[in-house]
């Protein structure tokens, strides 16, 4: 009984001390909202989108507001980090499965999926080190892709 009331204080203080909380447990509770999961993609890409137009409107003032500067640039690493997490931790972890290269048209499916959220992640880094707006539109088109393939393919 002592033994299981000290791993138990231990494992509460383990989740208190933790920082960072992924997008979702990766305990299997079965408890999944992959439509909400798209639509925060879509939100951390329009937020970094607004921070990437203030960011430029910024520096071209004569006397920029660099503590509003770097505040949007942290805005946006912050919200493509965003991106990469739920890519990560959310989809790759836990919803897209793994196939066997023999099972044919859901091997090209799952490869298919594997790319795009690739992309996502890849174009989410980029989105942090500027401002070109080009990758704003890439990354909509990447996650338009995905949502695409992965809800017309049952799970």
């Amino acid at each position: 009984m002592k033994n299981i009331l000290i791993a138990t204080i231990c494992l509460l203080g383990f989740s208190f001390a933790s920082k960072n909380v992924a997008a979702h447990c990766e305990v299997p509770c079965g408890i999944y909202d992959d439509s909400v999961r798209i639509k925060l993609i879509y939100e951390h890409i329009l937020t970094i989108e607004k921070a990437m137009t203030n960011i430029n409107d910024i520096s071209k003032d004569a006397k920029p507001n660099y503590n509003q500067l770097v505040r949007w640039v942290t805005n946006k690493e912050e919200h493509a980090t965003k991106i990469q997490e739920i890519v990560s931790q959310y989809f790759l972890h836990q919803r897209v499965k793994p196939v066997s290269k023999t099972d044919g048209h859901s091997y090209e499916h799952y490869v298919q999926q594997l790319e795009i959220l690739h992309n996502i992640s890849v174009l989410a880094m980029k989105a942090k080190q500027g401002t070109d707006s080009k990758i704003i539109g890439e990354l909509r088109n990447y996650v338009a892709q995905f949502e695409k393939a992965y809800f017309t393919h049952s799970h």
